[in-house]
């Protein structure tokens, strides 16, 4: 056992990793990265440790500042013993074996998770033997429900409460930023909590912060969906099933969704922020997680099965993710494309706003605002008569932003044009490829950096036409988002004459 006084580190250090200086556990029985219990007289809490020879003096523990709900002071003495090892690592290797979990042991699994007892290695071992091994539907359910479980809950007064969530993966899917305000024109409530980007460039809530607040509490989505209708806030900055919190900060690296952990956050966060009824946008495509629609119909009845379970009406919309939607991507960029279609509808891509107005479509019928088959064609006017521009403006300001104009959104100051090489047709765009130079770039983190795409998939190109242009803040990292662009071909462009063949 150790007693050590704590230093605070300006390092958001993962797993709750603690550092000492080497000095103090030489001949002891403790090891770098050993699991080790951190008590104080007024909290407690599960750390790894690592040793340093000079950022640390003897006698002292390295704690990251940004630990979240753990009360220390600075210089306050702590005593450090081993951890023991948590019961839920058996129950990991329990499924990477493939076999099934029990609803208790998967409880352990999501308690652990959530108290911070596993380490990141721990819990990608996990991600990873679900995204390989799959889960059934029973045990969906019990994770699902411990998810939500663990977290706060958000009680409604007005029924219905509704939503709309999207699975990803298609770059440029901003549809949010006009579904939302649409349906809460219509009178109804939709309290939108979205995810950062995971596999993106840029998720919902990354694309608003850029002219508003999106780290709302429960307390204030409650108000600002009272006030407006509607809210689109960050669903990590509440404690709403903060499992997938977690979880997605470790699916981020990795790049992975395994649709286990798909089913079980859409549908925990949707438990936790008291939903009625939601519609599931579920992206269909060369490039994006669901390759075709046998793929889709599948995931669709897992959906509506999951929901059924947990008292949520749930339906799917299969959508076209062939491509970007709409040809902004990245933070800014999107903002701003959403404005101008909320400003002037009829000049906006069409992709965007078929997708938008479709969604919220689907959503006015099941809220009864209009009937069956005319759901589109209301939501469509709504978005041309101004309303839905009036009720985003409303949601932003109530959530703390400034109603903003579409020139005013400002872009990396760093840009490049990419020309095309020949002349021909652009015969495809690679959503992954396309993500993946929006991070080149500086996406998310860098929100003004990004890709406006010139042209889309069919459009006739000849030799030296702007294909995309390049947006980032950093010189440095436009320079490597060229890089990337010119060893991978983003945008495919092919002539009339595909292939030419001769005798060998």
């Amino acid at each position: 056992m150790l007693f050590l006084e704590v230093k605070f580190l300006d390092l958001d250090l993962e797993t709750n990793a603690v550092i000492i200086n080497e000095e103090d556990i030489k001949g002891t029985a403790y090891y770098s990265q050993d699991r080790v219990l951190i008590e104080s007289k007024t909290c407690s809490f599960i750390g790894t440790l690592q040793s340093t020879k000079t950022m640390i003096k003897p006698g002292e523990i390295g704690v990251s500042k940004y630990i979240k709900d753990i009360k220390l002071n600075e210089g306050e003495e702590v005593r450090v013993r081993h951890a023991q090892k948590p019961q839920s690592v058996s129950y990991m290797r329990k499924k990477m074996n493939g076999q099934t979990l029990t609803a208790d042991e998967i409880h352990t699994i999501i308690d652990e998770i959530v108290s911070k007892k596993l380490t990141n290695v721990e819990l990608s071992a996990f991600l990873v033997s679900t995204y390989i091994r799959g889960m059934n539907t029973d045990e969906i359910v019990a994770m699902t429900k411990r998810m939500a479980e663990t977290g706060d809950t958000i009680q409604w007064e007005k029924r219905p409460v509704v939503d709309v969530h999207s699975i990803g993966g298609v770059p440029g899917n901003k549809y949010a930023l006009l579904t939302i305000p649409i349906v809460a024109a219509a009178g109804m409530t939709i309290p939108k909590t979205s995810s950062r980007a995971i596999t993106s460039a840029a998720g919902t809530a990354d694309v608003l912060e850029v002219i508003t607040n999106v780290n709302l509490s429960c307390e204030e989505i409650q108000r600002v969906a009272k006030t407006t209708g509607g809210c689109l806030a960050w669903g990590g900055a509440v404690n709403l099933a903060p499992a997938d919190d977690i979880i997605i900060n470790v699916e981020r690296p990795l790049s992975i969704d395994p649709q286990p952990q798909l089913l079980a956050s859409v549908m925990a966060k949707k438990i936790a922020t008291g939903i009625d009824y939601t519609v599931i946008d579920i992206p269909v495509g060369y490039g994006v997680k669901i390759k075709n629609e046998k793929e889709g119909n599948q995931l669709a009845r897992k959906f509506i099965e999951l929901g059924e379970l947990l008292g949520i009406r749930v339906e799917c919309v299969l959508t076209y993710g062939g491509q970007p939607i709409g040809r902004a991507i990245g933070p800014a960029l999107e903002i701003k494309e959403a404005l101008m279609a909320l400003h002037d509808p009829k000049s906006a891509p069409n992709s965007l706003i078929e997708k938008s107005v479709s969604l919220a479509g689907v959503l006015l019928e099941l809220g009864g605002r209009a009937q069956i088959g005319q759901g589109q064609k209301v939501a469509w006017e709504i978005l041309e008569s101004g309303k839905a521009l009036e009720k985003f403006n409303e949601i932003v300001v109530e959530q703390g932003g400034t109603i903003t104009k579409p020139e005013e959104i400002e872009l990396g100051e760093y840009t490049m044009d990419i020309h095309s090489p020949k002349d021909g047709y652009v015969t495809g765009i690679s959503n992954k490829l396309i993500t993946k130079l929006a991070k080149e770039a500086g996406c998310p983190k860098d929100k003004k950096a990004g890709i406006f795409l010139r042209v889309k998939t069919g459009n006739n190109v000849n030799k030296g036409d702007i294909l995309y242009t390049i947006y980032s803040s950093s010189e440095e990292r436009l320079d490597a988002a060229v890089n990337f662009a010119r060893r991978t071909y983003p945008i495919k462009v092919e002539g009339m004459m595909l292939k030419r063949l001769s005798k060998f």
